[in-house]
């Protein structure tokens, strides 16, 4: 009986693992619901990748020589969520380039670490085929979107990064959420946040909810420690979705007004 039991959990056990190897994009990077509509005062843009992907999402050009947010979203979002969490922002004149990846919002593709990447390569170059230079470009990501936003630190020039509710990796966040698996030797996807830290040469400001249940604050703390002019700014009681709250957009403000 016993035995028994052994066999039946080392299988269950087996078969959670394959389950969780095999259907880790699906779990990173949930489908959000497709939308149509183009939001405020944006309009709809695309731009290619160097893989040939042709991806849609949403621009609303500065105004009054403010600079523009390249904007990378979290996981669960589209770029229509963005407007309304940089309502003020573009209210003060900055504009905002609303980014997409593939295989969200009908885009094409299936997402990744590495097709992520190539999509933020491509909406800075969109902007820098508008005109901006790299002084004008500020690099905001909330969530995962800090991950694409910390790479693009450290390949283009820009004026500055902005993390909301980041993660110091990916792999630290899953391996805290799933410690009964061996999450690390699993994961294909990592976004080493704290890895590449030291090595940029920009303004960097990072923003968290104390409490935030998904991605730790202790996180963005270990974060922050990996760079030592990284600022760090903390919100007691407010949680994984810091990036609605109106105050978040005038510390940006502030922040980007001394970058300046």
């Amino acid at each position: 009986m016993a035995t028994s039991l052994l066999v039946f959990l080392i299988v269950a056990y087996g078969a959670t693992l394959v389950a969780v190897y095999v259907l880790q994009t699906r779990l990173i990077y949930p489908a959000p619901e497709v939308r149509s509509d183009t939001p405020g005062a944006f309009e709809q843009v695309s731009y290619s990748t160097a893989d040939g992907l042709e991806l849609r999402a949403g621009y609303r050009p500065a105004r009054d020589d403010k600079p523009t947010l390249l904007f990378f979203h979290g996981n669960g979002a589209n770029w229509q969520t963005t407007p309304f969490v940089t309502d003020l922002l573009v209210r003060d004149g900055y504009g905002v380039l609303a980014a997409e990846y593939r295989g969200y919002n009908d885009n094409p593709g299936v997402p990744s670490e590495k097709g992520l990447y190539a999509d933020g390569r491509a909406a800075y170059d969109f902007l820098r085929e508008e005109g901006l230079a790299p002084q004008d470009i500020v690099l905001v990501g909330n969530s995962i979107g800090s991950g694409v936003a910390t790479h693009l630190a450290t390949e283009l020039e820009a004026r500055a990064l902005v993390l909301v509710s980041p993660f110091d990796s990916l792999e630290e966040t899953a391996s805290r959420k799933l410690r009964w698996l061996p999450v690390r030797q699993l994961l294909r996807d990592r976004y080493d946040n704290s890895g590449k830290f030291p090595d940029l040469a920009l303004p960097i400001l990072i923003l968290h909810g104390e409490g935030d249940a998904l991605i730790a604050v202790d996180q963005a703390r270990a974060l922050a420690a990996a760079h030592p002019d990284a600022a760090l700014v903390t919100y007691p009681g407010w949680g994984h979705d810091l990036i609605v709250h109106p105050p978040v957009q005038d510390e940006i403000a502030q922040f980007l007004q001394q970058t300046g």
